[in-house]
């Protein structure tokens, strides 16, 4: 695949006197397995925001496959799981997978959730259990099973591993790992950065709002002389 798959150009945004982002310049090519990384605060979620039209820009712009991502037609290609997901408590696991993929248009196919939901080391009867029912990292296994069920060109996840025990996190990489052989375009941000450096052929380092580095992760451990992307990585927001 050819071309950007998101391409931000000049992307400020201020909330009274704080600047979230400063002036970013950042682009994904279709098929990238993609990891923006920083600290809290650095405008990792802000950046998604503006991207996914949740808030307004006061400078830049973005375009997600060519298309200006202020009109609902750039969303048509994209699947996206917030950090802190909270399906309708009220709806049982079948019903809230039945009605995320009906409202993105698609199919639901029973034997095509409960394989899903079998990688990512999620029991058959979560489809019959109330969501209230589930604990912290099943209804987020839950969301992702409904982003990944859409099957969009592009998925974006904000922290996707938040809350997830160790197994569940090894059960989350495999099925993005296979996203990406099938050239699905990842869009995520994270903290843990070996996942990062297992998972991503590209990453964006953000601190304090603005761009740091750009590049794959052998390449910020290349221009630092580091064995990993961790130690890299406070190089390049610290400084030696």
């Amino acid at each position: 695949m050819t071309g950007a798959a998101v391409r931000v150009t000049g992307l400020s945004k201020r909330f009274g006197r704080r600047e979230a982002l400063a002036g970013v310049d950042l682009e994904v090519a279709q098929g990238e397995a993609f990891g923006l990384v920083g600290a809290n605060g650095a405008g990792k979620t802000t950046l998604l925001k503006c991207m996914l039209d949740f808030c307004a820009v006061d400078a830049g712009h973005i375009e997600i496959f060519d298309t200006p991502s202020r009109e609902a037609r750039a969303r048509a290609r994209l699947a996206y799981v917030p950090e802190r997901f909270l399906p309708p408590h009220y709806l049982r696991g079948r019903e809230f997978l039945e009605l995320t993929v009906r409202l993105g248009g698609g199919a639901y196919r029973d034997e095509q959730a409960r394989a899903l939901l079998a990688e990512l080391a999620l029991e058959a009867d979560t489809l019959e259990r109330p969501v209230r029912e589930l604990s912290k990292g099943m209804m987020q296994k839950l969301g992702l099973a409904g982003g990944f069920l859409l099957a969009r060109e592009l998925t974006v996840l904000d922290e996707p591993m938040s809350g997830l025990d160790p197994a569940s996190r090894l059960a989350v990489k495999a099925v993005l790992a296979r996203l990406r052989r099938e050239g699905r375009t990842l869009f995520f941000t994270s903290h843990v950065l070996a996942d990062v450096e297992e998972l991503c052929s590209g990453i964006a380092v953000l601190e304090r709002g603005r761009l740091r580095f750009r590049g794959a992760p052998s390449e910020l451990c290349a221009r630092y002389d580091e064995p990993n992307l961790e130690r890299a990585y406070l190089r390049c927001v610290h400084g030696d």
